[in-house]
């Protein structure tokens, strides 16, 4: 039995609650995981779980089990990538989970830069506007949009984005352009809702000292970035999106900024990642160039 791997089967199963979700992540067949938890407990010579044809839960023995297990794991993945940092290219599979929209906006357009970089790291993209758990769903990290639940993994704030005020040329055409916040009033916007919430973000801006926001009406409300950029695009209302992520629509003509004379607040970029201990070199090269790529947007940078 190869200790090791044992102790890493056997934490992620106290992770996820379940052999079949682990067998899935490390990619085993779940027999062999089964058969490396009892070869586990043989050689200790105690139950670290208790089975049950429903769910997997961790004995008092072994959640102390797990707590040596977890920091022995971090000291050798810690003393290996301080090595394999010096010596080797980084490689393997990294599962990342974001948005559409972010996916679209940031990462796609650069992202032969990061393979020709590192070759031989596999990104695995997930898109999905929810919160997920990164060790239940087997995530490495999450690049997220917006203010963070507090928790105990990493979030790496990479970038603040710029947010404008934007319609399409034939709507401007059709109702006219907004030179006021108090001019908003006479307009329809495309609302966003969000996902998690059902909540309808409101337009927001800077004046003086306080934040005005702005609750528009609509005829249109949506729950999915790329939709609500479209539709404003098309026509159907005035938008309010980070500027990354319509600056191609706005140099081509689609859509037009308006009230610039307007600030608003910015909103944070972050990528979230378990405990950097754990961080393995490909993990850290992603985390590395997302941040490169978000520093050297305009439209993301953080101001100093």
């Amino acid at each position: 039995m190869d200790r090791f791997e044992a102790m890493e089967i056997f934490t992620r199963v106290v992770d996820a609650n379940s052999f079949s979700k682990v067998s899935e992540m490390l990619d085993l067949p779940r027999a062999k995981v089964s058969r490396t938890i009892q070869a586990l407990e043989e050689h200790v010579g105690v139950r670290l779980l208790n089975r049950s044809t429903r769910q997997v839960s961790v004995t008092e023995d072994g959640a102390l089990f797990y707590e040596r297990c977890v920091r022995i794991l971090a000291e050798v993945a810690d003393a290996e990538s301080s090595l394999s940092n010096k010596r080797e290219t980084p490689a393997g599979t990294i599962r990342v989970d974001t948005s559409g929209t972010l996916a679209r906006a940031l990462l796609l357009p650069v992202l032969d830069d990061f393979y020709q970089r590192f070759p031989e790291i596999d990104v695995r993209l997930g898109l999905a506007d929810r919160n997920i758990d990164l060790i239940q769903d087997g995530v490495d990290c999450v690049i997220r949009m917006g203010m963070l639940e507090e928790s105990s993994l990493v979030a790496k704030r990479i970038g603040s984005s710029r947010i404008v005020t934007c319609a399409s040329p034939a709507y401007l055409d059709k109702h006219g352009t907004p030179r006021t916040l108090e001019e908003l009033a006479e307009h329809q916007a495309v609302n966003y809702v969000s996902a998690r919430t059902g909540r309808t973000f409101p337009f927001e801006y800077n004046v003086g000292d306080e934040v005005v926001k702005v609750q528009m009406k609509s005829v249109l409300a949506v729950n999915d970035g790329s939709v609500y950029i479209n539709a404003g695009a098309l026509g159907h209302g005035i938008i309010q999106p980070s500027r990354f992520m319509v600056a191609e629509l706005i140099n081509q003509g689609a859509l037009r900024e308006i009230l610039t004379e307007y600030d608003s607040p910015s909103t944070p970029l972050s990528i979230v990642y378990p405990h950097r201990r754990n961080l393995s070199s490909r993990l850290r090269a992603f985390v590395d160039w997302v941040s490169e790529i978000a520093h050297n947007n305009p439209d993301l940078r953080i101001k100093d």
